[in-house]
């Protein structure tokens, strides 16, 4: 009888020197750049010094430029005792193979790059610009987005790390805003003993709902929730736990609750846009002076009309009496709960990107990374912002089978 874990051979079995070769090339050392974001738009960073260490200990290279975990308070004493290699020079650190960054790259940003770098961070395609697209496809670049990154389970992890978050603070953001201080009504939004509490309406049924529900319930308020998809509207209550008003979406059943609330949400899942508007203009017309609508969907198109990309440090307008707030970025407001959840979906990506030899190896066999390539070696590879601005745009999947 022959045990299992036993090779007469020795350890390396009946393997073909070729392939044990292979096996003893195959690791490679990643030298991972991460530029400071613009204060002014982005606070968090994409590795926090605990990554870090992780990294330099399984042989890797960070650079950090100097002061880019200022926003999510970490220091570069931080992240140097972790490791990392502080530099003062910008340019240096894009010069690195592979560039982590949060907000996504500007036209500035992109002039920096040297040909056939990986670049990692936020996409936000609504606010993408030719310009942009075709500067990263000159620069023959590997461009991977955050937001189109899929899990083993078939889910958005960085998407849900951050929606989850950004559904907790917009009720924080809603109680703020709902001040007089603010411009708001002057109404608490879970009331006291003998008032009515605020109305909160909430369109969608994803994580980014389900986590402002939670917050929304634990302050009293009055929670009604709109999706198109029955079944999303079920898994809601159950997570929830308790009885809340639930509705198929429908324009007059909506109409009617936007006229009453003080609050709406906006916090549809990435998959579930088209070019129609879910709320137009004649319903935000309607709705009380001085209600609030916090449009998490920003960055990835709108269930609004009435919605305009803002920054984090000026966030606000009043369209029709309602005050609008509308940021691509929310999760940046908690930058240092932000860039630890962010951290530590990226750090097995990078781990195994190493162990597996580089990137070309990590996007031959993780279909769930390579969905989230919109730039492939110079080439557009995301269909939606190839019909955008009416350029070619090819399929991963097709352009991996050469390697």
């Amino acid at each position: 009888m022959y045990e299992s874990n036993q090779y007469p051979l020795g350890q390396q079995g009946l393997f073909p020197q070729e392939e044990m070769l292979e096996v003893r090339k195959r690791k490679k050392e990643i030298v991972i750049g991460v530029p400071k974001e613009n204060p002014k738009y982005e606070s968090r960073i994409s590795l926090t010094p605990q990554a870090v260490e992780l990294l330099t200990q399984n042989g890797h290279k960070v650079v950090i430029e100097e002061g880019a975990g200022n926003g999510a308070n970490y220091s570069d004493l931080d992240f140097s005792e972790a490791g990392a290699q502080i530099e003062t020079d910008r340019k240096k650190v894009f010069e690195t193979e592979l560039i982590l960054k949060v907000a996504p790259y500007s036209v500035s940003d992109i002039e920096l790059l040297t040909d056939n770098q990986t670049i990692i961070s936020a996409l936000h395609s609504s606010s993408q610009s030719r310009e942009q697209i075709t500067g990263l496809a000159r620069k023959r670049v590997k461009a991977i987005a955050f937001e189109h990154i899929r899990g083993d389970v078939g889910d958005y992890p960085i998407v849900r790390s951050m929606s989850e978050l950004a559904g907790k603070l917009c009720i924080n953001i809603a109680a703020e805003y709902l001040s007089k201080q603010h411009g708001g009504k002057g109404v608490l939004l879970g009331g006291i003993t003998g008032i009515s509490p605020a109305e909160v309406v909430i369109i969608g049924a994803g994580t980014a709902a389900v986590s402002a529900a939670s917050a929304a319930l634990g302050l009293g308020a009055v929670i009604k929730v709109f999706d198109k998809s029955l079944q999303k509207l079920r898994d809601m209550q159950q997570r929830l736990g308790v009885q809340i008003h639930t509705s198929v979406t429908q324009p007059y059943a909506l109409a009617k609750a936007l006229r009453s609330a003080e609050v709406v949400i906006g916090a549809l899942a990435i998959d579930e846009f088209n070019d129609d508007f879910i709320v137009g203009k004649d319903m935000v017309q309607k709705m009380k002076p001085g209600s609030i609508i916090i449009d998490l969907n920003i960055d990835n198109g709108s269930c609004f009309e009435t919605s305009k990309p803002r920054i984090i440090h000026d966030p606000v307008y009043n369209e029709y009496g309602v005050l609008h707030y509308c940021v691509p970025n929310i999760a940046s407001r908690a930058a240092r709960t932000a860039s630890i959840a962010l951290s530590n979906v990226l750090i097995p990506y990078l781990l195994r990107m190493g162990e597996e030899g580089g990137i070309i190896q990590l996007l031959k066999i993780d279909r769930g990374f390579r969905n989230g390539v919109y730039v492939f070696n110079g080439i557009l590879t995301n269909q939606q912002l190839g019909s955008r601005f009416g350029i070619n745009a090819k399929d991963i999947n097709l352009l991996m089978a050469a390697f």
